[in-house]
Parts: structure tokens; C-alpha cells; sequence
């Protein structure tokens, strides 16, 4: 709830924290029936939770639902909301992130090996247990009549008089139109519910014959009631049905399908799970895009390390100078690979800050290696030269002022410049990790993307503050080399 300035609003509390009602009356967090209209708005005091104590995130409310169902799968895969489930579907064709589409020419082959893949699913390591669930296809009752021809000569009956009954009878047929202002409705005509309820009361309608006879439905056909398709979905002319799934938290999508896909084809050539023929299956899911997008990235991620090599070259007019400042890019990639490691490790900044445990702060996890976080490596190879750059420009002016004669003076003016220059790399640097925290902390929606795009920048220019001495060691060392060469 939000006051008028759009903050999260506050309530009035008394000075044990129980919340003030307008009746006068005091309650507690999370008390049972007390809605927002029944609390005092108040700038000081306190939030207020109308959730029991123990719900702290929207995985505590699903894991409840998990256990309350009274049937494994009746949750049908992952916790999805409304529209993100509609994009998903978009995307796939099903409901769930991941899953398996079983394509064949019987739905009933097609249920009975989709059902068979749910207890080999739950073995996967990264597979939640309780998203697996395979469509059960057929299961709808079908009503069906089957008029013996036989009989129908008999009686000297045609065919498509008993079909005009039977639509008569239980679908009804339109005979006119009414105009209600600006609508239109159907006037059909039909048997009353009452005559048209049940098997029994189908079979007592009353069919006319040729000589004006009425014959009962029941002698003419016969009625039975047959299990048929929920729904037919289809792809590819092959008929489809689908095995949902979802991973758990710290697993990546693309290691849980491989993991699927090893464990399933060894549990179909051990003979334990039999394929029908004429059965396929089909892993699917938006861990597709990431496949697609890992191409894209063993292209791009190559491609802007050659352009910034080159932007680099322009600017120097020297490959010796070009690579020392370029090594600063290696530098920040092992420190964005080092700032991933250590978000997996349960000690790392597990301690509390002014009353808030730093972990959950920057709400550290396990990440993996996604497209998120490619993207911000592409991002850090941008900025990680930055330090390089002013440094070497630096040496480079300072140099051709003054040409050092001795190995002494070389390595004065290296000291020299990279004393003068520190300062603007700190600022550089302390720009660009002081504007990454709000989004390392940051909890709204599109903040599960931002994060691990933004923790290999921020632990890649942490490290990259090596830079500042690498460069001017490299850059001393390369003149001494050349001084060297020159007097030998």
C-alpha cells in the first residue's frame, strides 16, 4: 500500500509495537481480519505485514501449496504468474519454462510414455520434484451413439432422420432469430433437461417411422459412454502431448535439460523405459533461447574484444602499448569470475552490517554462467581499459617530454607518472562500482536480469585496480627493453 508521495505507507503504533486501530483498539502483526481501513496512517510509525510470520517470500506461500496438494503434480509445474506464464507459452507452446514434447501418431501411446518419464524426471539432480507433472491427455468422457443400419432397415428408417432427431434432442436447432436491440440470439428447439439428462432417458426418445410407428432410440442404437482426449493439440502432423518440468534455485537450465537428456537415453538403452514406435520425444523450453543466444555470443563477445583492440591501437599508434593497456581486460575477467565464485560461497560476506546481514543485502546465490551475465562481462571489457588508458597516456606524454637515458631515470618517470595519475584511475573506478551497488541491491522486477549483469562489472573493476601497477610496471619494462637493445 502507498501513501499519496508513492512510499510504501505506515501505521501507528503504540510503544510496545502493537498497531493503534481507529476504534482504540491494539493488534499485532498479521492479526486475522483487520484490513488497511481499520488502521491510523502515520508517517513514524511502522509497516505493516498482513502475512503470517513464517511467509517471507512468494516461495514460502508456493512450498505451502506443495504440501497442501493432496496430489503429487496437481501443482502442474512451475510457479509462474499470470502473464509470465503467457509469455512462456508464447514462446513454447507450454506452460512451464521446460519440458519434453512427445510427439506420435496415438495419444493414448503418447500419454502412457509421457507418464512413464515422471519418475526418471524426479531423479535428475536440479529437477524439482514436485513441478514434474505429464498431461494426462485421455480422461473426458465422451458420449456415443452407434446406430446399427440393420435395425434401422428393419424399421424401414433412414439414417438421417435419426441424426435430426438426436440434434433435436440434445443439441437443439435453430429455427429463428431474435432481435434485441442491437444482438441477436439463436431460437433453437430441444427436449427439456429433464428428457435428455442421462443414458436412460436417451434411450427412451422416441424415433417416427415411415408408417408413423415411434421406435425408442435404444432399439435403433446403441449408447455407451467412452474415454476421449481432454484436448488434441498438435505439431508437425504428429500429434503432441507434454511433460512439464522445473529446475531448482542454483541449477542452470541448459545443465538440468542435459542432465535430462543423458539420464533419459540411458534408461531407454538399459530397457528400463520403453519407446513406443513411432514415439519421439523433444526437449523444449526457453533454455532454447539461451542456446541461441550462446552462438550469438561466441561471435559478439570475440568480435568487441577485436574492436576494442583496435579503438585502443588507434589511439596509441603502438601494439606493445595497445596490448599492455589491453591486458587489463584479463584482469577484470578473472575478477568478475572471482566475484561469481565467491556469490556461491556461504561464508562470503556472511556477517550483518548496522543490523542487515550483507548476503541477504545483495541477496547472494549461486549464479550461472548466463546470458545476464555475458552480456555484463561484454560490459566490463568496455570500461576494464578505462584505468589502462589514462595511465599509459600519461607515461606516453611523459616519456616524450623527457627521453630517459638510464634504466634509474626510466624507472623515475614511470614512478613519477603513475603517482600523479592514481588519483583520477580511483575516481574512474569508484564512479563505476558506486553506481553498480543500487543495482546489486536492488529487488523489483527486473532485478533477477540487472544482478548478474552488473556483478561481473563490479567485481571486475574491483580487481582491475591491479591495473594501475601493471601497466606502468609493463610499460618501464618494455622501455628498459628498449634501452637495452639500443646500448647493448
Amino acid at each position: 500500500l502507498l501513501n499519496e508521495q508513492g512510499r510504501r505507507q505506515r501505521f501507528r503504533v503504540d510503544d510496545s509495537g502493537n498497531f493503534i486501530l481507529k476504534n482504540e483498539q491494539t493488534v499485532a502483526h498479521a492479526s486475522p481480519g483487520i484490513g488497511y481501513d481499520h488502521l491510523i496512517p502515520d508517517e513514524d510509525g511502522e509497516f505493516y505485514r498482513n502475512w503470517r510470520d513464517h511467509i517471507n517470500s512468494p516461495d514460502d506461500i508456493w512450498n505451502e501449496i506443495v504440501k497442501a496438494t493432496a496430489f503429487p503434480g496437481v501443482t502442474s509445474a512451475p510457479k509462474l504468474q499470470p502473464i509470465q506464464t503467457r509469455l512462456v507459452m508464447l514462446q513454447t507452446g507450454m506452460r512451464a519454462p521446460m519440458g519434453i514434447k512427445v510427439k506420435g501418431l496415438n495419444l493414448e501411446e503418447i500419454e502412457a510414455f509421457g507418464i512413464a518419464l515422471e519418475p526418471f524426471l524426479k531423479e535428475v539432480e536440479g529437477v524439482r520434484d514436485e513441478a514434474v507433472f505429464a498431461e494426462r491427455i485421455v480422461g473426458k468422457p465422451y458420449l456415443l451413439i452407434e446406430i446399427d443400419r440393420e435395425r434401422l432397415a428393419r424399421y424401414g428408417i433412414l439414417v438421417e432422420d435419426v441424426q435430426k432427431v438426436i440434434q433435436v434432442a440434445i443439441g437443439g436447432m435453430p429455427l429463428s432469430q431474435t432481435v434485441e436491440g442491437r444482438e441477436r440470439y439463436n431460437i433453437r428447439v430441444r427436449y427439456p433437461r429433464e428428457l435428455r439428462g442421462n443414458q436412460e432417458d436417451l434411450n427412451n426418445v422416441l424415433i417416427t417411422t415411415s408408417e408413423g410407428a415411434q421406435v425408442p432410440l435404444s432399439e435403433l442404437a446403441e449408447i455407451v459412454y467412452e474415454k476421449g482426449p481432454q484436448n488434441i493439440k498438435s505439431e508437425d502432423t504428429f500429434l503432441i502431448g507434454y511433460v512439464l518440468f522445473d529446475k531448482l534455485d542454483g541449477f542452470a537450465e541448459v545443465e538440468v535439460v542435459e542432465s535430462a537428456q543423458e539420464l533419459i537415453a540411458n534408461k531407454i538403452n538399459k530397457g528400463e523405459l520403453i519407446l513406443p514406435e513411432g514415439v519421439t520425444y523433444t526437449f523444449a523450453g526457453t533454455y532454447e533461447n539461451q542456446l541461441r543466444a550462446e552462438k550469438t555470443l561466441s561471435l559478439v563477445v570475440p568480435l568487441s574484444l577485436i574492436i576494442i583492440f583496435l579503438i585502443l591501437y588507434f589511439q596509441f599508434r603502438s601494439v606493445p602499448t595497445t596490448l599492455m593497456v589491453f591486458s587489463g581486460i584479463a584482469v577484470a575477467f578473472a575478477g568478475g569470475f572471482l566475484m561469481i565464485w565467491l556469490y556461491g560461497q556461504g561464508w562470503f560476506l556472511n556477517f550483518s552490517f548496522m543490523g542487515e546481514n550483507l548476503r541477504d543485502l545483495f541477496q547472494m546465490h549461486t549464479i550461472n554462467l548466463s546470458v545476464a551475465v555475458w552480456v555484463g562481462f561484454i560490459a566490463l571489457f568496455g570500461i576494464a581499459t578505462d584505468d589502462g588508458v589514462i595511465m599509459a597516456t600519461y607515461l606516453t606524454q611523459t616519456f616524450k617530454k623527457n627521453t630517459p637515458d638510464t634504466i634509474h631515470n626510466i624507472r623515475s618517470s614511470v614512478l613519477e607518472a603513475g603517482e600523479k595519475r592514481i588519483r583520477p584511475c580511483l575516481m574512474t573506478t569508484a564512479t563505476t562500482l558506486l553506481a553498480l551497488i543500487p543495482i546489486l541491491t536492488s529487488t523489483g522486477r527486473g532485478s533477477d536480469i540487472m544482478i548478474p549483469m552488473a556483478i561481473p562489472s563490479f567485481g571486475g573493476m574491483l580487481i582491475a585496480l591491479i591495473t594501475l601497477f601493471v601497466v606502468p610496471v609493463l610499460y618501464g619494462w618494455h622501455k628498459e627493453v628498449q634501452l637495452k637493445k639500443a646500448n647493448p
